[in-house]
């Protein structure tokens, strides 16, 4: 599977290849603020096949944190295009920066139930966590 995506004002463009490894939403405080107030949908790729194609995103990680993460973004318009996690080699892809997000059909998970606000609506049957669910084995 290959899938385009980009910012917002077309600085960045991306590639990547290989099947998702999850598509979930992230309901925690951190992705509110980047998200403007809703879960954060995204799925995990795998690293070896992203790529970006086109300009070279800012990074930011919070140097206050115990196990900070980087978010990849666009300089110029702002657009949260992925974030790196120091615990796990798959990287975290924002469903909206896809060419296609139509071809997400939907989380299959939700996690960080803890931080949900009133306003954030789930659907129905979806499996949920109140932080991460637990390792896989």
């Amino acid at each position: 599977m290959t899938l385009g995506g980009g910012c917002y004002c077309g600085a960045l463009r991306y590639r990547t290849t290989g099947r998702p490894i999850l598509k979930a939403l992230c309901l925690c405080r951190a992705c509110q603020h980047v998200s403007g107030g809703g879960p954060n949908y995204f799925m995990l790729v795998p690293p070896e096949g992203f790529q970006y194609l086109q300009g070279t995103p800012n990074q930011f990680t919070r140097p206050d944190l115990a196990q900070p993460v980087t978010r990849e973004f666009c300089g110029t318009c702002g657009t949260h295009i992925l974030t790196r996690r120091l615990d796990m080699s798959a990287l975290v892809l924002k469903i909206g920066t896809l060419d296609d997000p139509a071809m997400f059909r939907g989380p299959r998970i939700a996690i960080y139930a803890e931080d949900q606000q009133p306003f954030h609506h789930l659907p129905d049957g979806l499996p949920v966590f109140q932080q991460l669910p637990p390792p896989s084995r």
